[in-house]
């Protein structure tokens, strides 16, 4: 694909993303407080258990802020998935609207894919990050992003 076309596509997911973003924000409910992180992203990579799997993400380029091109990495130990996993991008306590990382297989257990992360007019800056590996087997990071 021509330089020319990636751009425009990478400059037409940013301004769909951001518009879902707005629109979702005028239907959101004041929360109380948000949940804490249990991903350091900006440090490394984090791990987490989902069923008879181990799941470490790890999202470049540190630092991990909105509003840029993102590569999205996953690795799974134990079983393999059937198929490449899917990262449903979401804000904890607000409804965002879809926003999917497809993942592509890098080998047998490592997993690729990019993505933008919004920036969220509230200026919240916690994110999650649900690694899916089934219907019934998910991995659900909580991490901080930089504006």
């Amino acid at each position: 694909m021509p330089a020319c076309s990636k751009r425009r596509a990478f400059l037409f997911r940013v301004i769909l993303f951001t518009l879902i973003g707005l629109f979702s924000l005028s239907g959101a409910i004041a929360q109380a407080s948000d949940p804490e992180p249990n991903c350091a992203i900006q440090e490394g990579a984090c791990t987490l258990s989902a069923g008879n799997r181990t799941v470490t993400l790890n999202i470049l380029p540190k630092p991990v802020r909105a509003m840029q091109e993102l590569t999205f990495r996953v690795e799974v130990s134990g079983e393999a998935p059937s198929s490449p996993p899917i990262i449903d991008l979401d804000m904890p306590d607000m409804e965002m609207g879809p926003n999917q990382v497809r993942l592509q297989q890098v080998n047998a257990t490592v997993f690729e894919g990019t993505g933008v992360i919004v920036r969220c007019p509230s200026g919240k800056r916690l994110w999650s990050a649900t690694v899916i590996l089934s219907q019934t087997t998910k991995a659900k990071f909580l991490f901080r992003v930089r504006y």
